[in-house]
């Protein structure tokens, strides 16, 4: 049965592989009027790096990861998730490689699927801000082969004792990169992408501290016709769900964009989104985003005050905006850059009618509790979390 399984895998990857190559509007290339809207956007907040390409990635041999692997050592093990773990490797030609592999407690056919959608995701998107596939493997299990990360994820490099303390000018630059491949996802690829697992140990950082959004396990195509989708089970990692994916199990950009909120309030503070205490960084910072003389609370005391005040106040604003607990009041990301990067930031323009201010300050607390509670039937029960 295993072989039968395998075989139909095969033929489905190298279906799809086929339809990438031979039809341009399954790959990143733009439709005439995707074009035209990228072009009206602003060049300095999309720069031209953006445009997109045709995938290259490949058919690796099993022979050829095991060897750059060492065969899976334990000391090339470098991170492990709800159902797959990545080790680095080193091709013959000196080529430094990350190897995921689905593990052997997860070969069930549901995860099977995620693992091949993974491969349907990001095998046809190309940016400079996302994970780029260099290839795969479907003998002896399924693999997925990236560039490595010589920094880690942007969580290691947070919250690693032994990892230095990363500058402001680095933190504001990885959120503004993290921001420019959300906005490609949600943006720039012909059909849409929600990724519905963004935090921090699901964004790389290259040799300069570029960052690149990876891990696509999750991710869901939206056609353009869907204002949303609802989506079951409900996955993903406490502490950076949106309400409404937490509680109706609805998926579209605005998900996505609360979460980039969390991980913008991570950047700034150096807190994770739920601490030892089990305080979600949330809750925490709700307060001094309200009050714009707290923000000075709100920046991680590490840095000891060497930051730019201005990006500062830009990204907490956009943080403050992105983690409305209604999604219609959330700005889209391309909105989100505006305020990051060189924008008008009006804050006028984003005040809260009356009646749904008041709603806002019940807020994540009460969230919490409500599904705390040992007579709920939340789907926190159903959720899965899921690290790097």
């Amino acid at each position: 049965m295993k072989l039968l399984r395998m075989r139909s895998l095969k033929h489905l990857f190298s279906s799809s592989k086929l339809a990438v190559e031979d039809n341009p509007t399954c790959s990143s290339d733009h439709s005439s009027v995707h074009q035209n809207e990228m072009k009206n956007e602003t060049k300095s907040i999309f720069p031209s790096t953006q445009q997109s390409q045709k995938p290259t990635w490949k058919c690796f041999s099993f022979d050829e990861i095991y060897d750059a692997t060492d065969g899976f050592t334990k000391e090339n093990l470098v991170g492990r998730g709800g159902y797959a773990e990545v080790y680095r490797g080193v091709m013959k030609n000196g080529e430094v490689i990350a190897v995921k592999r689905l593990t052997k407690a997860s070969t069930d056919e549901r995860k099977e699927k995620e693992f091949l959608q993974e491969i349907g995701t990001i095998g046809h998107v190309h940016h400079p801000n996302v994970s780029s596939l260099l290839g795969c493997c479907l003998d002896n299990g399924l693999y997925l082969i990236f560039a490595f990360s010589l920094h880690g994820s942007v969580a290691s490099a947070l919250h690693d004792e032994n990892s230095p303390l990363m500058s402001w000018k680095t933190r504001y630059k990885i959120a503004v990169g993290t921001a420019r491949g959300l906005h490609y996802l949600h943006k720039g690829c012909q059909r849409r992408i929600i990724h519905r697992d963004i935090k921090s140990s699901n964004v790389l950082l290259t040799a300069d501290y570029e960052p690149q959004i990876s891990d696509f396990g999750l991710a869901k195509w939206l056609p353009s016709q869907w204002t949303h989708h609802s989506v079951v089970p409900i996955e993903g990692t406490f502490g950076c769900l949106a309400p409404e994916y937490f509680m109706h199990g609805i998926v579209d950009e605005k998900t996505d964009v609360f979460a980039f909120g969390v991980f913008l309030l991570e950047i700034i503070s150096g807190r994770k989104p739920v601490d030892g205490s089990h305080q979600s960084l949330l809750s925490w910072a709700k307060p001094r985003l309200l009050n714009e003389g707290e923000l000075g609370k709100l920046i991680d005391p590490r840095l000891e005050g060497d930051y730019d005040i201005t990006q500062l106040k830009r990204v907490a604003f956009a943080a403050s905006l992105c983690v409305r607990t209604s999604a219609l009041w959330r700005p889209t990301m391309s909105e989100v850059l505006e305020v990051m990067v060189d924008g008008e930031m009006t804050k006028e323009s984003w005040n809260l009618p009356e009646e749904v201010e008041e709603e806002e300050f019940w807020g994540f607390d009460d969230l919490e509790c409500e599904f705390d509670s040992p007579n709920s039937t939340s789907p926190l029960n159903s959720i899965s979390s899921r690290s790097s």
